[in-house]
């Protein structure tokens, strides 16, 4: 249970940091919030629970093809803010974007020969 706590504290950090540099410096806030820091800690936990060179193989492999559909989102929120869309507005539209780009990677994934 403590355990839970302290990387759920640990996540909530990072997310309030990347936040609070943000006020000041946008870009630096950016830098901070590409980093894998979350990849990086998820693999260290996994890998402390489950210390298995193949399941940690197929997560770090999975992880990097959930990251391309993803992408897409932080170029489409920039272009919808700056054509007058609300924030909250071109957020979801962007997270919907993103959870359709999901689905399309678990469809035709496999059928590329992509293993989740």
């Amino acid at each position: 249970m403590w355990s839970l706590v302290a990387k759920a504290l640990l996540a909530g950090a990072m997310i309030a940091a990347i936040a609070e540099i943000g006020k000041r410096l946008p870009t630096m806030a950016a830098l901070v919030a590409s980093l894998p820091l979350v990849s990086i800690l998820g693999m260290i936990f996994l890998w402390h629970a489950r210390p298995d060179t193949e399941n940690m193989a197929r997560h770090s492999e999975a992880t990097f093809w959930f990251v391309l559909p993803s992408l897409p989102m932080f170029l489409l929120i920039p272009i919808m803010l700056r054509s007058g869309l609300p924030f909250w507005l071109a957020l979801a539209i962007g997270c919907a974007v993103t959870v359709g780009l999901y689905l399309l990677m678990v469809q035709f994934g496999p059928r590329m020969g992509i293993r989740f």
